[in-house]
């Protein structure tokens, strides 16, 4: 068994080499160098670095992205050229291949072309909206109201640290004398006037007394320098945007270099207001300034970035659509080499691949099952091949007939026994029922069909080509209820051997008769011819009458005598006498001397080999071709002559393989139709005065010779005529004798008149 083979690379990879480590990584360096370019371009120009957006720093940044762009473009186009060229070579896949880049191109490219120009057209109409007057008035007035808020409160601020400051100034003594109780005016204070944090502290921030103030809390205070320009009259006001409050601090009369420090707390939601909208003023008045740099800049972003990114998503679709064709590919090609046979074919399976990786595990185990299975199926085919040969030869080698037969008692498979018997080739005997080639067998079927028995035999005679044959016939079924089954038929062709049972049989009562007939006929002649000698001078009256009794039985015995011999010649055939010989001069003297005896018959003989040497037994050969010519002249003569015409006996002899074969054709009455075989049995015969001995004797001359006779009718019967045709073949010993043992079942020629 051939070793699994793994396909690494497949057609379209053996043509496109896999790139090398240094190509390998290029793509996703420059993708990552290039989207890296564009983010810092992103950020360097929405001033969200460090670096100020300066001209020299805007051209660097572009720079850097243009070369980014052309170093993806450049990637980019050598996979097209790679895919371009394994389409123009028809690799496999690379349609899919192409289809799969198209697609991921168009997905790609449309969605940054249609950003671009929706983000182009929205900005320019955007900045368009945010510089109009309407836009500067609204955003003046924003700032306006928020710092009358804050102004405000600063007045109700002022107001109240001025008194705040008065009051404590006339509280000094309990300052100085009673903490608690400055303490309690402090909470009064800002209970009165609505202050969150009332506190006081001298020029070194530290916190003398104070209400309101969180532990921990530090006060944002201004700076020492500050505080020195601080008088009693004017405080400084300030916003406290950490904590929303608005804070004020005033310096206190009556104290020593003691500070007054009060706040307010502002509604958070007004303090972010005021926030946002001094940072949106100041923004739009940089925005205002940079008007036509930031639509510049925003317009080359906008560029850079859908520039960058369309390669990005070109190149990813390409690194995609050759990860999803790759695995497809390697399973193309090791589809090409299973569609070959070639089962033996594993595709790389690689993790990373997903569900394609799940594809070629299937596939691999596909092509395992498949090698599994064609095992199991050439093994099966050698044993059943194993076996139909032993079976073919076993049928082939059977002398019987076997037919097999499907459950619609159709042939399906016959030996070459059974072409013989039926008279067809298998070519046309396949497939056609049984009974229409032989509708003897209709009561042996009807038997095996509807008995309960597995097997039915009988013995049948048929007739084929004017030949009548004796069959043992067995059908045999499987029993299997509520299934079809089919039928095997075996038909032995028992005719030589009832002939020859029947020759037995009749060479038996031959010598018998022979025996107990001839011991009295010696007797009786002698008896008769004496008495007609002593007593044929004395005898006057009816001497004549006397006289021709006598002579009648002695005529009569040697006649029956004649018979007897007849009889013990069947009985005790000699055995031949094999030599080498002439078969041409053999028949030609046989011919010569009926012709001699038959004058008013034209006889004519035609011989292939002039000699025709063989061994075989002449005086046997002579004497059975002279029974035959002679009933041919007697069946001739036989005719009346107002229908003869002329009679014609026309012998021919030629060699057919190992055999010898003798026709002898004559235009005589003919041979009857039914039981034309049994001619050849002893005593059967259609003259008047014929023993039934003849054609018997000739069929065991024939025999001893290892050949056949075969009784047909005349070519001429075909055409409206009349008149029998007798073939005489026997094997020619000598030749026989050097044939191979493997030509020993070749078929002898003629077997056509066997019927």
């Amino acid at each position: 068994m051939a070793a699994v083979e793994e396909i690494p690379q497949t057609e379209m990879e053996r043509a496109v080499p896999a790139p090398r480590l240094g190509t390998r990584f290029l793509g996703p360096a420059a993708i990552t160098l290039a989207l890296l370019s564009a983010l810092v371009t992103f950020l360097v120009l929405t001033n969200l670095t460090p670096i100020a957006p300066t001209h020299d720093v805007v051209v660097s940044v572009l720079i850097a992205n243009a070369v980014a762009a052309l170093l993806l473009l450049s990637i980019i186009t050598w996979e097209i050229a790679k895919i371009v060229q394994a389409r123009r070579h028809g690799q496999a896949g690379s349609r899919l291949h192409v289809r799969i880049v198209a697609l991921f191109s168009i997905i790609a490219a449309l969605p940054a072309v249609l950003v671009a120009i929706v983000a182009s057209i929205t900005l320019d109409r955007g900045l368009d909206q945010w510089f109009s007057t309407r836009t500067r008035a609204i955003i003046a007035n924003s700032i306006t109201v928020a710092e009358a808020y804050v102004r405000e409160h600063a007045e109700m601020i002022r107001s109240d640290i001025v008194a705040t400051a008065f009051d404590a100034g006339r509280a000094k003594p309990l300052f100085d004398q009673d903490r608690e109780r400055f303490k309690q005016f402090l909470a009064a204070q800002s209970q009165y006037r609505g202050l969150q944090i009332v506190a006081l502290f001298d020029t070194n921030g530290k916190i003398l007394e104070s209400f309101g103030l969180p532990d921990g809390r530090q006060l944002p205070l201004p700076p020492k320098q500050a505080l020195e320009a601080i008088t009693t009259t004017e405080p400084r006001i300030a916003l406290v945007p950490d904590s929303g409050e608005v804070a004020s601090v005033i310096r206190l009369h009556g104290y020593e270099n003691t500070y007054l420090y009060v706040a307010r707390p502002l509604a958070p939601k007004v303090l972010e207001q005021l926030r946002q909208t001094q940072l949106a003023v100041a923004e739009y008045e940089g925005l205002e300034a940079r008007r036509p740099g930031v639509q510049v800049a925003f317009g080359l972003m906008y560029t850079v970035i859908a520039l960058i990114l369309l390669l990005s998503s070109a190149w990813l679709g390409l690194n995609f659509a050759n990860r999803l064709v790759t695995p497809i590919r390697r399973l193309i090609g090791a589809a090409n080499l299973v569609s070959t046979g070639n089962l033996f074919v594993q595709v790389p399976v690689r993790r990373s691949e997903g569900d394609l990786a799940n594809l070629g595990e299937t596939f691999n185990k596909m092509t395992q099952e498949l090698r599994s299975q064609r095992d199991d199926l050439v093994s099966a085919r050698d044993t059943m091949d194993s076996r139909r040969r032993f079976t073919e030869a076993v049928l082939a080698g059977a002398s019987a007939g076997v037919i097999g037969l499907d459950a619609a008692e159709r042939i399906t498979i016959l030996n070459r026994s059974a072409e013989k018997i039926l008279g067809k080739p298998e070519a046309e005997a396949l497939n056609v029922r049984l009974v229409d080639l032989m509708p003897e067998l209709e009561p042996l079927l009807t038997a095996a069909r509807s008995g309960g028995q597995r097997m039915a035999q009988g013995q049948l005679a048929i007739a084929r080509d004017s030949r009548e044959r004796n069959l043992s016939v067995r059908v045999t079924t499987e029993q299997a209820p509520g299934e079809e089954h089919g039928y095997v038929v075996t038909l032995d062709d028992i005719t030589d051997l009832v002939m020859a049972q029947r020759s037995t049989a009749w060479a038996d009562i031959a010598r018998r008769i022979a025996h107990e007939i001839k011991n009295p006929l010696t007797p009786i002649q002698l008896s008769a011819e004496r008495l007609k000698r002593k007593y044929g001078k004395v005898i006057v009256e009816d001497k004549a009458v006397f006289e021709q009794c006598t002579d009648t039985i002695v005529r009569q015995v040697d006649d029956i005598k004649r018979m007897v011999d007849e009889f013990s010649r069947f009985a005790r055939m000699p055995k031949p006498v094999m030599g080498n010989d002439d078969v041409a001069d053999t028949v030609r003297q046989v011919v010569f001397l009926q012709q001699v005896a038959n004058p008013d018959i034209d006889f004519e003989y035609t011989i292939d080999e002039d000699p025709m040497l063989a061994r075989f037994d002449r005086r046997l050969i002579s004497q059975g071709l002279t029974n035959i010519v002679k009933n041919a002249t007697e069946a001739v003569a036989a005719v009346p002559t107002e229908e003869l015409g002329k009679g014609l006996i026309k012998v021919t002899v030629k060699r057919d393989g190992e055999d010898i074969v003798i026709d002898v054709i004559d235009n005589g009455i003919g041979l009857p139709k039914e039981n034309r075989n049994r001619l050849l049995e002893p005593y059967v015969t259609t003259r008047e005065k014929g023993t039934g001995l003849g054609l018997a004797i000739v069929e065991r001359i024939l025999e001893e010779h290892g050949g056949r006779i075969e009784l047909n009718d005349s070519p001429e019967v075909a055409k409206g005529g009349r008149g029998a045709w007798m073939r005489l073949q026997f094997s020619d010993s000598k030749a026989a004798a050097n044939v191979a043992p493997a030509q020993d079942s070749k078929e002898p020629q003629g077997a056509q008149h066997g019927g």
